[in-house]
C-alpha cells in the first residue's frame, strides 16, 4: 500500500479487534415520500450546505480486461482503459481527475488505484494536485476500493459527503455532467439517511450494463426529479432489458453521493465479512504501523463488487436522480467507443484497422466547434 500527499506524510497502522456496529433500519420509501412533501423545495434549490464538507473518491483500479484485446492491437501492449487516450488529449482517468478537482479541493480527494498500475497512473497525475493517492496491494474489487478510501475520509471528516467517481466511464458535456453531481450532494442533505445514485435514460438495449428501476417520485424541480428505487438489475437477459427500457429503467452510472456515515453503514450491511478490515485501519491511521496493517488486512481479503452487491441488496436506501442532458457511457467495449465519437463528431486518437468487422469506415467530420476546447 502506497499514498502520495502533497506534503507526503501518510502512514499505515495496525490491526485491532473488530466490532459489530449495528445498522440502522431503513426508512420506508412512505416516509421519504411523506419527507419530500414537507417542505423540501426550498432547500433543493439552496446550494450544498458545508461544501467544504464534500469529498471526492476517484475509483481507478480496474483492469479493462473485456478492451484489452483492442489495446493491445492498437498500442502493442496492455493498458487499463482508464489510462487510454481514446480522443483528444486526456485520459479518462485525466478527465476524471479534473472533474474531482472542479467539484471538491484537492485536498479532498482520495484516488484509489492498482499498485502494477502505478507506473501508468503517475504519468498521469503529472502537475495536477493530486490530494491522497491510495495504491491497492491487490485488487479486491469494488467495494474494498470504495471503503479504503471511504476509511481515509472518515478518519478526517466522519460528518463529510463523499462522491464516487468511477475513472472508465465518459460523460459530455462534462458542466452537465457536474450540476448533476452537485444535485446529488444537494440531496444527500435533505436526505441524509438515503445513498443518491446518479442514472441515465437509456437510448438502446444494453445487457452489460446495470439497470435501476426507480420507484415513487419524491421531488421534482423543472429539469430533474428525484425518485426512489425499486430494484437494480445487474447484466440483465435480453427480454429483462427489453422489459426495463419499457418500464422506464435507467442505466446505472455507479456514481454515487452519500453521507460518510450513511455509506459506512451500508458497507456493514452489505459486507460483515470485509468492513471488521476497515475498522481495524481506522484505528491504526496515523500510527507507525499503519503501512504494515493495510498489508495485512488486504491478505485473503473477500473480494466483492459495489454495483452488483450493496446496490441490489439495499434498494430501498437508495433515491435516483436521472441526468438531464447528459451523454454517458461506459466504455467497455470499442463498439461503445465509436458508436458515442460519432455521437458528438469526433475523431478517435487510434487508427481504425484496430477494430475488427463489423466497423465501418469512421466518416470524416466538417466541424468540431460544438467540443469544448481542451477536451
Amino acid at each position: 500500500m502506497i499514498a502520495r500527499q502533497r506534503d507526503h506524510s501518510i502512514a499505515f497502522g495496525m490491526f485491532r479487534e473488530s466490532r459489530r456496529l449495528e445498522t440502522r433500519a431503513a426508512k420506508s420509501d412512505r416516509a421519504i415520500v411523506e419527507k419530500g412533501k414537507k417542505g423540501r423545495k426550498q432547500e433543493m434549490g439552496d446550494h450544498a450546505k458545508n461544501h467544504d464538507r464534500v469529498w471526492s473518491i476517484v475509483l481507478a483500479k480496474g483492469e479493462g480486461e473485456r478492451l484489452r484485446p483492442f489495446v493491445q492491437r492498437w498500442l502493442g501492449h496492455p493498458r487499463p482503459k482508464q489510462y487510454c487516450t481514446f480522443v483528444g488529449t486526456r485520459s479518462l482517468f485525466q478527465h476524471t481527475l479534473d472533474r474531482a478537482d472542479r467539484l471538491t479541493a484537492a485536498e479532498r480527494k482520495m484516488t484509489v488505484i492498482a499498485r502494477p498500475h502505478a507506473w501508468e497512473a503517475w504519468p498521469q497525475l503529472g502537475q495536477r494536485p493530486s490530494g491522497m493517492v491510495l495504491l491497492q496491494p491487490v485488487n479486491r474489487g469494488a467495494a474494498a476500493a470504495v471503503f479504503l478510501a471511504l476509511t481515509y475520509v472518515k478518519a478526517r471528516d466522519a460528518k463529510g459527503t463523499v462522491v464516487i467517481h468511477p475513472s472508465d466511464h465518459f460523460v459530455y458535456p462534462e458542466h452537465r455532467f457536474l450540476d448533476s453531481i452537485r444535485r446529488a450532494v444537494r440531496t444527500t442533505e435533505s436526505f441524509p439517511d438515503r445513498l443518491v445514485l446518479l442514472g441515465v435514460s437509456p437510448d438502446r438495449l444494453e445487457l452489460d450494463y446495470g439497470w435501476v428501476e426507480p420507484g415513487e417520485q419524491v421531488y421534482r424541480a423543472s429539469n430533474y426529479r428525484i425518485q426512489t428505487v425499486q430494484a437494480f438489475l445487474e447484466k440483465p437477459t435480453a427480454a429483462q432489458a427489453d422489459a426495463a427500457l419499457a418500464a422506464g429503467a435507467l442505466w446505472n452510472t455507479s456514481v454515487v453521493a452519500a453521507k460518510v456515515e450513511t455509506l459506512w453503514e451500508s458497507g456493514w450491511q452489505c459486507f460483515p465479512d470485509l468492513m471488521p478490515r476497515f475498522e481495524c485501519l481506522l484505528g491504526a491511521i496515523g500510527t507507525s504501523t499503519e503501512a504494515k496493517t493495510i498489508e495485512t488486512i488486504y491478505d485473503h481479503m473477500p473480494a466483492h463488487d459495489f454495483s452488483s452487491e450493496l446496490l441490489q441488496l439495499i434498494p430501498a436506501q437508495f433515491v435516483v436522480i436521472e441526468m438531464a442532458g447528459v451523454l454517458w457511457s461506459d466504455w467497455g467495449t470499442p463498439e461503445r467507443i465509436i458508436h458515442t465519437l460519432r455521437l458528438i463528431g469526433r475523431q478517435p486518437t487510434f487508427q481504425l484497422n484496430c477494430l475488427d468487422p463489423p466497423f465501418v469506415p469512421f466518416a470524416q467530420v466538417q466541424s468540431q466547434s460544438k467540443i469544448p476546447v481542451g477536451f
